[in-house]
């Protein structure tokens, strides 16, 4: 009779787990991440004159890279402290 009881525990970890993992906030961190280090790397290390002049003399890249870093780190840190909590099957 204590099996039931096991499974369903053992389904609500999986269930959480899921949801934490599929988080949309925890999705848009990736993707402000991924692009935050390419604008960065990009604005650092790849920046010629022509494109400085054009943004007026400000690397407007690696500005932009950094901002969505932070982004990205607010989103996880949003995630981390306030997770997703599945609501319970029961009635």
């Amino acid at each position: 009779m204590s099996e039931p009881e096991e499974s369903a525990v053992d389904q609500g970890a999986t269930s959480s787990a899921a949801s934490q993992l599929f988080d949309l906030r925890t999705v848009i961190a990736v993707l402000f991440g991924l692009y935050g280090v390419v604008l960065t790397v990009q604005g650092a290390f790849f920046e010629d004159e022509a494109q400085l002049e054009k943004a007026g003399g400000i690397e407007i890249n690696l500005w932009s890279g950094i901002v969505m870093l932070v982004v990205a780190a607010l989103f996880l840190l949003w995630a981390r402290l306030r997770p997703l909590v599945p609501p319970s099957g029961r009635s």
